[in-house]
């Protein structure tokens, strides 16, 4: 994950090129309850005034990170899908209920299933990514941006051209080993 950027813009096609990939993930029911708020320019100056306040900028730990010439939110509709459920050739399976009705809640997986394909299709073209968390800010966001009521932000995305970067603490612990995360089988 990329934590600092140059202020180079990245070209509008390669983004939309990018999106058009992310948007053909998995949709349980084929519900397609996806929305991608995409920010440039000056929209990205004022998602960071709504979520990130002056006073903490100056310790804030990667400045550059702000310097990210785009910005995408995927947004998701949970009830998009208790409403799909409920049409005929679903409403077998209960899940049309309720939200709670779903053990996994799938907005979730087909939601994380395009933003790995975005993160991926960015590594694709030489750019920087990094998902970040809007935690207590969605609703600020939400806000600032017009997103319709019932829409959940799966997390931020930062796209450009990565600059020098300091890592996180969290880049120095281990991933799993091959071995030992990978059961063929049985476990």
């Amino acid at each position: 994950m990329t934590r600092s950027f140059t202020d180079e813009l990245v070209d509008p096609d390669v983004i939309d090129r990018m999106l058009d990939l992310a948007r053909r993930g998995p949709s349980a029911g084929k519900t397609a309850s996806l929305d991608f708020l995409v920010l440039e320019g000056e929209q990205t100056a004022r998602y960071w005034d709504t979520t990130l306040a002056p006073e903490r900028r100056s310790s804030f730990p990667w400045p550059h990170l702000l310097d990210a010439p785009v910005l995408v939110i995927p947004w998701v509709e949970p009830d998009a899908y208790v409403r799909r459920y409920r049409e005929a050739d679903k409403v077998s399976t209960g899940l049309g209920a309720s939200e709670d009705a779903w053990d996994v809640p799938y907005w979730w997986v087909d939601g994380g299933a395009a933003v790995m394909t975005l993160l991926l299709a960015a590594e694709a073209v030489g750019l920087g990514a990094l998902l970040f968390g809007l935690f207590e800010h969605e609703n600020a966001v939400r806000a600032a941006f017009g997103v319709p009521d019932g829409r959940r932000a799966i997390g931020g995305i930062a796209l450009g051209h990565a600059a020098q970067d300091r890592p996180s603490a969290s880049a120095k612990r281990e991933r799993g080993a091959f071995d030992e995360i990978v059961h063929r089988g049985g476990w």
